[in-house]
């Protein structure tokens, strides 16, 4: 960067000049007047050929004179528009020129301004200072984790908690199973209550044979 300085250095040491800022005015001033010469003589040979057409054969002197001038003007104008190419070539480039210095200035000024921030840093400092603050970060979390584990009192075995949520599992599917009426089924004393009065039945039918066959 102190080489892009020097350059600046030895420009102020010449003779003063225009600055780039006005030189581009001074050259757009030009060709705005070339603009304005520009269509002055575009209007001029409109009318000289206006005026050629009109003598025609009438009056070919008159006629000829307007071809000739309007060869002049038609001439003029094109050493217009060369001027015009070559100033204009000449401002754009003048305009990066200036451009690619304001560049160099302000990155010359932004190294500075980093180097001096820079200065007041020492490497070491920031290792040391990020090994501190991993350190710090690492005791939080222990902390943390110390904070957020269950005490003593609340330590529970995993595999009987386990064990018992398989044996409410299992009860639950057990109480759904579908259930039969009572209704539909007889219970065991009502069936020992017909086989009890069947039998009487049929000792009494048997004591009814007996008696018959005793008359």
């Amino acid at each position: 960067m102190s080489k892009h300085f020097n350059i600046f250095k030895r420009s102020k040491n010449r003779s003063k000049g225009p600055t780039p800022q006005e030189a581009i005015h001074k050259l757009r001033e030009t060709e705005e007047m070339l603009t304005k010469k520009q269509a002055f003589l575009e209007q001029q040979i409109e009318q000289e050929l206006a005026v050629a057409k009109r003598a025609g054969v009438k009056n070919k002197r008159v006629a000829l004179q307007a071809l000739k001038k309007k060869k002049r003007l038609e001439k003029q104008l094109t050493q217009i528009d060369g001027t015009l190419s070559t100033i204009e070539f000449q401002r754009e480039a003048l305009e990066n020129s200036h451009t690619n210095t304001e560049v160099l200035k302000n990155m010359g000024m932004a190294a500075q301004a980093m180097k001096k921030v820079h200065n007041n840093m020492d490497i070491n400092s920031i290792d040391d200072l990020m090994a501190d603050i991993t350190e710090q970060q690492d005791v939080a979390q222990e902390i943390s984790d110390a904070i957020s584990r269950p005490s003593f009192g609340e330590l529970y075995d995993e595999d009987e908690l386990l064990a018992e949520l398989e044996e409410l599992e299992n009860e639950e599917s057990i109480g759904e199973l579908p259930s039969v009426p009572s209704s539909e089924l007889p219970s065991s004393r009502d069936h020992h209550r017909r086989i009890t009065t069947k039998k009487r039945a049929e000792d009494d039918e048997d004591m009814r044979m007996l008696e018959s066959w005793g008359h």
